[in-house]
Order: structure tokens, then C-alpha cells, then sequence
């Protein structure tokens, strides 16, 4: 699965329909009572959406449907998967201030009632499950010529013959300003599903139609990258049996909620002294929040406009060689790429790396199947380039990330970040008990924003490996970004360069 952006993403041309399930509250014979309705906010939810309604805070993921189906049976199959999945069966709603959660006492329990639980973050927000019934499908059309700043009307584009069919550009730019309204933190409900149906005629000389083109878009409180493999096997598998007549989604996997597994996280022991020490550590060295990127990005006092670069590093015969050159030295391929960028924070800035380390919490194969967002963050912080310490580095930042964020960041009134935010996210999809196959052309989604931080996704599938950065579009970080992935890339395929026998 490729890792893209709703500018740049590919689409087809056609018809553009988008569905909203209805939403409504649980009956009193449904919910059981308001206490049972009320679900637990995980620390990343809570800090998501209590940024507040904005545009660019979903994500999503296309795909291609395998064969033919119309509308009504991609409902069918969807009000099947979203039925499976109690995020899905959520609202986010500011809590009245009666009721704003009051944190409960950690350290201070008394011996009778066993050790301090790590609890939940402090939060102005309630979650509620609420029902889900049928709704409808709504044609989206191009979004309508802005008036520039100037006051004059920009020249609106002649209309297709069809006004209902839109070509590539279009479909982009009207999914970009659909998903960027309804996928809202506090929509009801936050996410939705498109589809592009193939017009007869839209391109001259092609004979048959292609098959629907799916495009889900979600606010991302309720998603995570592995929620949209997720959702995208479950769709496939639902219309599969609606177009056989077979009962819809008998043959998945049980999806338990995940308020579940945020309850789980409620519930686990404070984390150990040494591990709320290092995080001490690691937001003192970066002078109280969390860790900035090492070289100069201009005024990024306020977010500006978004640079998204994609950098093709390996295919699949240079992957596989270079993992191999990682294996014979007992590390992973992700610890080469921790020595690349220490060597390149050091030679840059001297300064030591440190990055924002995104740690996937499905520890419990119970989890695998769920539809959610089972991310936590840690912190990846290395001053030796050498890849044995590179990969020790990696273990580190996996180990502190195995713990509830919500204790320990509570004293800094939540996880702290200054302009320029630096982060990293390894994703393989190859590891992963949850795949899409690449015959469908996947991608995932992420929106067009405007940002003071740089994020670098290493993303690797059966074809290879590539790079995606986004950075703010200031003169310093243009000039500051070309240096670090130039050198990012060359690092990175140096055991190509340097070893004899390697893929020409």
C-alpha cells in the first residue's frame, strides 16, 4: 500500500457518491442505562479531538473493488462492517461541565485497594455509543471557483457535458473538501464512504467499464493505518457474500471494541519510577516538550502550507538485499535507518537524534481484527551511529511506548510539543496479520494540511520501500528538507553502493 495525499492520490473519473450512516441515541432498552452508553476516552482521542473541529484532521484509504457492484449492495456491505466495529458505533461530544471527568487520585491509593492504576487522561470529552441505522447516498460535484484574495472572481472552468461526471483532478478536489467538512472529531458520525462509478464514454476507446473505485475517509480519532487494512478486507469480504447471496461477514474474524482495549489501558499499573524518569529525561533535553527537528525550518510560529515529498529508495530485489545485509549483522533493516539519520543529526546539527516514535499497542492478537486508534507515542534517541546501537535504540523506544502515556505526561497537563514537532513512523506492511493485496491498488490517504512540524513515514510493502516527508513550505525548510532526505536516501543505499554482488 502506498502511502499518498488526497492532492496527489489516483483516481479515476465518473460519478462521485458519497454515504452517511444515520445516527441517533441509544434507546434506554439499548444503551442499558447513560453510565453503560458513556465509553473511555484513550489518551490519543482525547488529545486529538480536543484540538477542536478542524479540517485535515481524517485519514483514509482507496482501493479498487475486485468486480462490479452497485450502490445498494456496497451499502449493504458497509452497514455490515460498520455494525462489527463499536468505534464506528461512536460520537465525541464536549462534556457538560457538571459532568467533566475529575482524575482520579493514581499515587495516592490506599494499600487496601491494591497498586495505583494508571487511569485515563484528564478530559473535557465524553465518548457515547450511540445506534446506527441506514442512511443515505449523496452525489458529490467539483467544488465551486474560489475568489482569490484579490476580491476578483476566478474563471470558472467550462462544466463537463455531464455535470454529474467528474474527471481525476476533480474527484480529488471534492473528496479533499467533502472529508475535510464530514470527518470531523465531533461528526455524527465522523467518517465516510465514497465511490467512483465508471461513466460509459468518460475515456474514447476504452471498451469495458472499471469497477467501482472505494474511497473511505475517517476522522482520525477513531483509526489508526492498520484500522484501514482493516476496513478494507472487511468490505471486500462483506460484498463478497452479498454478491453470492452468502450470509454477510459470518466468515470474519470476531472485531472486539475498541473502548475495550482503552479500559484495558485505564486499568494497568502505574508505569514503573524508571520509566517516568526517562521521559523526564527525554522532555527535559527537549527543553520541556517533546523532541524538534535538528535543523533550522524558518518562522513555523504558526503552521504553513504543507511540503509532501515521496522518494522511491528500494525495489523489491534491492529490499531484499539490503535486509539481508541488516540481518548478517543482527539487526533489522529499521536500524539502518536509525544510524543514517543519527549520523545525519550529528553531522547537520551536533546534536544527537531524537524523534517522536509512533508505537502500535496491538500487543494481544484480540486486538488485530479491531477497528481503532491502538497508537501510542514514544521517543527514539540515539547519539552512536553504529547499527548494533542504532537497533538498541529501536528496543528502547518500543519499550517505553509498551506503557500508558496518561500518567505520565498528566503532570505537563498532557503530551507537550513546541513548533517543529519531529516524528517518524515505520510502517511494513509485510509483518502485518492484516493485508491488502496490491491487485486492488491501495493507498492510504492522509489529508492536505497546513503544519510547523516535520514527519518522515518509511513505508515498505512487497514492492519495495519509499519515503513520504511532509514539512512546512518555508525558504529554510525547503533548503533544510533537501539536504536530510538527500542524505536520508544515500545512507540508506549505501550497502548497494558499497557491496560487491549487490542489485545493479
Amino acid at each position: 500500500m502506498r502511502l499518498t495525499n488526497v492532492s496527489q492520490m489516483q483516481t479515476q473519473a465518473g460519478r462521485l457518491s458519497s454515504y452517511a450512516v444515520a445516527v441517533q441515541p441509544l434507546s434506554p432498552e439499548a444503551s442499558g442505562g447513560a453510565a453503560s452508553a458513556q465509553l473511555p476516552v484513550s489518551f490519543d482521542q482525547s488529545r486529538h479531538v480536543s484540538f477542536g473541529s478542524r479540517p485535515g484532521s481524517w485519514m483514509g484509504v482507496s482501493f479498487q473493488l475486485p468486480a462490479h457492484a452497485s450502490l445498494e449492495q456496497i451499502e449493504q456491505a458497509w452497514l455490515a462492517v460498520v455494525a462489527r466495529h463499536g468505534t464506528l458505533q461512536s460520537v465525541f461530544e464536549w462534556a457538560p461541565a457538571a459532568r467533566a471527568s475529575t482524575p482520579e487520585p493514581l499515587r495516592a491509593a490506599a494499600e487496601a485497594e491494591g497498586p495505583a492504576r494508571s487511569g485515563g487522561p484528564d478530559t473535557d470529552l465524553t465518548l457515547q455509543r450511540v445506534q446506527v441505522l441506514p442512511g443515505a447516498w449523496e452525489r458529490l460535484r467539483s467544488p465551486a471557483a474560489r475568489v482569490p484574495a484579490s476580491g476578483f472572481t476566478a474563471p470558472t472552468p467550462a462544466p463537463p457535458r455531464d455535470s454529474e461526471v467528474l474527471s481525476a483532478p476533480e474527484v480529488r478536489a471534492a473528496l479533499r473538501a467533502h472529508f475535510d467538512t464530514v470527518c470531523d472529531p465531533f461528526g455524527a458520525p465522523s467518517y465516510r464512504l465514497c465511490v467512483i462509478e465508471d461513466v460509459p464514454g468518460t475515456e474514447p476507446g476504452r471498451g469495458s467499464l472499471r469497477t467501482p473505485q472505494i474511497i473511505i475517509g475517517s476522522d482520525h480519532s477513531h483509526v489508526d493505518a492498520w484500522s484501514l487494512l482493516v476496513l478494507v478486507r472487511d468490505l471486500n469480504a462483506c460484498l463478497a457474500d452479498v454478491l453470492s447471496g452468502q450470509p454477510v461477514g459470518a466468515q470474519l474474524p470476531e472485531a472486539e471494541p475498541f473502548a475495550d482495549h482503552s479500559a484495558l489501558f485505564e486499568n494497568k499499573p502505574f508505569p514503573p519510577e524508571e520509566v517516568v524518569t526517562r521521559w523526564r529525561e527525554i522532555l527535559e533535553a527537549g527543553g520541556g516538550a517533546m523532541p524538534s527537528f535538528p535543523l533550522a525550518l524558518g518562522d513555523i510560529t504558526a503552521p504553513a502550507d504543507e511540503v509532501v515529498e515521496v522518494r522511491d529508495v528500494f525495489d523489491a530485489e534491492e529490499l531484499a538485499f539490503v535486509e539481508d545485509h541488516a540481518r548478517q549483522r543482527g539487526v533489522r533493516l529499521i536500524a539502518l535507518a536509525v544510524s543514517v539519520m543519527t549520523r545525519l543529526a550529528r553531522e547537520l546539527s551536533g546534536q544527537p537524534l531524537r524523534a517522536v516514535f509512533p508505537v502500535h499497542s496491538r500487543e494481544d492478537p484480540r486486538w488485530f481484527n479491531s477497528v481503532g486508534w491502538f497508537i501510542t507515542n514514544s521517543v527514539l534517541e540515539n547519539d552512536d551511529d553504529d547499527i548494533r546501537a542504532s537497533y538498541a535504540a529501536v528496543k528502547e523506544a518500543i519499550r517505553l511506548g509498551s506503557y500508558p502515556l496518561a500518567p505520565i505526561m498528566r503532570p505537563y497537563g498532557g503530551m507537550p510539543q513546541d513548533p517543529g514537532m519531529f516524528a517518524m513512523s515505520w510502517l511494513d506492511h509485510r509483518k502485518l496479520p492484516v493485508n491488502v493485496s496490491e491487485e486492488l491498488n491501495p493507498q492510504h490517504i492522509s489529508a492536505v494540511i497546513r503544519t510547523n512540524g516535520v514527519m518522515i513515514w518509511f513505508v515498505i510493502n512487497d514492492s519495495g520501500l519509499h519515503l513520504r516527508c511532509r514539512y512546512p513550505d518555508t525558504r529554510q525548510a525547503r533548503r533544510a528538507m533537501r539536504t536530510w532526505l538527500a542524505g536520508l536516501v544515500y545512507g540508506l543505499r549505501a550497502p548497494l553502493e558499497q557491496s560487491p554482488g549487490a542489485p545493479s
